[in-house]
């Protein structure tokens, strides 16, 4: 006669003492969550478990920034049942899912490696649900660490317009911030003033603090 089998969809489990992280090797023993998909091949029955908020919050920052930078998605984890065990529900998948925005916006760039250090420096305990305060610290920022003027060039293919990919400019200032071209400066070719978006530029001087607060900015931009 076969056993059935305890798991159901939407049940709750414990990951059994000393089990290990698949990927990592981590020791999650004691992390709860929910079963989300039930998969059987032959005599093995793999669980994938969807973690609840208090072991979300409590998943480390490291581990976090790992998965980011591989891919690998850390909401939830593929365990065999034999690894888990049902567990008292600790909360509901709603509280789950408001710690998993909070959390994924922390880490939102740690996909980007040593290139998201600086954006996350400039980001931290923004809200990342909040447009308005993201471009206000980027405007904050980029008017406390570049020094103008400083010498730039057009990085970006141009559609239409008097500047083109290749040439060079003075960045004399910060003016505004665009809802579709970001923080846009004004900048100086021969005799005349134009606006132009910071996104689409990159500092001459590599070895310059203007360099890195341009480019993080550059690449916060492209990946936001």
């Amino acid at each position: 006669m076969t056993k059935l089998s305890p798991f159901k969809i939407g049940a709750s489990v414990i990951v059994k003492a000393h089990v290990k992280d698949p990927d990592f090797g981590m020791d999650i023993g004691g992390w709860q969550g929910w079963i989300s998909k039930i998969q059987t091949d032959n005599d093995e029955t793999i669980l994938c478990i969807d973690w609840d908020s208090q072991t979300l919050a409590r998943m480390p920052d490291d581990m976090i920034a790992r998965c980011e930078e591989d891919g690998l998605g850390w909401e939830q984890i593929y365990l065999d049942a034999t690894e888990v065990e049902l567990a008292v529900a600790r909360d509901i998948p709603a509280d789950a899912e408001k710690v998993y925005e909070t959390r994924q916006g922390q880490h939102a760039f740690d996909h980007l490696s040593s290139d998201g250090a600086g954006i996350r420096q400039v980001l931290a305990g923004v809200n990342p649900n909040d447009e308005v305060a993201i471009w206000k610290a980027w405007e904050d920022h980029l008017e406390k660490s570049l020094q103008f003027p400083f010498e730039a060039e057009v990085a970006e293919f141009q559609e239409r317009g008097p500047l083109h990919a290749g040439q060079k400019v003075m960045v004399q200032e910060i003016i505004d911030v665009d809802d579709m071209y970001g923080v846009l400066v004004a900048v100086k070719r021969k005799h005349r003033i134009l606006h132009f978006p910071l996104c689409d530029l990159e500092a001459t001087n590599s070895k310059s603090a203007n360099y890195s607060a341009v480019k993080d900015y550059v690449v916060w931009f492209a990946n936001r």
